[in-house]
């Protein structure tokens, strides 16, 4: 058996479903986006089978992009939930055939709160469709299932539409990608936006010594220090930082000795910066064009303030 054909078709098939709706979408998109923006409290997205699956992923894409939305099973809604949506709310609900039972049987408690209804569905005369107040049509020509039967081209189709959506409302809301990181703080693009110098950067137990500190006892303190680095300062004020490469350079030379002092071998005037609440992405970029691992963190006196070394950039997904 050709897998690889069996996957080219399939791929073809749902490809030619997306494009085919590209060109010949029909939905009242403006009404609906208009409901859904100018909902005062929560979008509930509906469905059952992989219809609800599908919007299960439509809500949590609404509400990391804005629009606060949540997904709520129709059966469960029979069960007690219904409490869960309340006036001001508006309802997105899913049904290829427009006909699920289920879905059906919530209709008239949605009404009775005057709560809006969108549906998205194969047939806008469908009963889904008839008590809707704004329509998506989900209509395909061919599941990718070679029998015909399993949800395939008409789950992907739905899935691209409700993304189509959440896509519209981005831009009515002009929602930017500082408002996107402000929902996904924990997420790259997060730590990139929020995540600050000063949240960060190692205050406590610093390797420093005096600059007349002999070589010997300066390595001993880089070692408990473990950054692979030791500052070095004059009347509390940072001249040098001696680095592992620095130490490794240094015996390499004739005059190499433990008993020299550390400034003798040091990498004076290193860089520093004097600003702790820029953002641990934008040091990230000044370690990476400076060629350094340890970025010193001092005031405008070259006091220093703390410090903060790749290796704890990286691990912590800054980019």
């Amino acid at each position: 058996m050709d897998y690889k054909t069996i996957v080219k078709e399939v791929l073809e098939t749902e490809a030619n479903e997306l494009l085919s709706a590209s060109k010949n979408f029909d939905g009242d998109i403006a009404q609906v986006v208009d409901i859904i923006y100018n909902t005062k409290g929560k979008l509930i997205v509906t469905g059952v089978g992989k219809s609800g699956l599908v919007g299960a992923k439509i809500a949590a894409t609404f509400a990391s992009t804005g629009t606060s939305s949540f997904f709520l099973h129709p059966t469960e809604a029979m069960h007690g939930d219904l409490g869960m949506i309340s006036k001001g709310d508006s309802v997105l609900a899913i049904s290829f055939s427009g006909e699920s039972e289920e879905l059906i049987k919530i209709i008239p408690h949605i009404k009775r709160f005057d709560i809006p209804l969108i549906a998205m569905a194969q047939n806008k005369n469908s009963t889904l469709g008839k008590h809707s107040d704004g329509f998506i049509n989900i209509n395909i020509k061919k599941e990718a299932c070679p029998l015909g039967i399993a949800p395939t081209s008409s789950t992907t189709l739905t899935m691209a539409l409700g993304d189509a959506l959440a896509v519209c409302l981005m831009k009515k809301r002009d929602f930017k990608k500082e408002d996107f990181a402000s929902f996904h703080p924990g997420g790259s693009l997060g730590k990139q936006l929020f995540i600050k110098l000063s949240d960060i950067m190692q205050k406590d137990n610093l390797p420093i010594v005096d600059k007349n500190t002999i070589l010997k006892d300066a390595i001993s303190i880089m070692s408990k220090g473990r950054l692979g680095n030791v500052l070095i300062v004059n009347n509390a004020k940072l001249v040098g930082i001696l680095s592992d490469g620095d130490l490794r350079r240094a015996m390499m030379r004739d005059d190499f000795s433990l008993d020299k002092k550390v400034n003798d071998y040091a990498t004076l005037s290193p860089k520093t910066i004097d600003d702790e609440n820029i953002l641990a992405s934008d040091a990230l970029k000044i370690i990476e064009q400076n060629k350094v691992q340890l970025l010193v963190i001092t005031n405008k006196q070259k006091n220093i303030k703390g410090v903060v070394h790749i290796h704890t950039l990286v691990e912590m997904g800054i980019k």
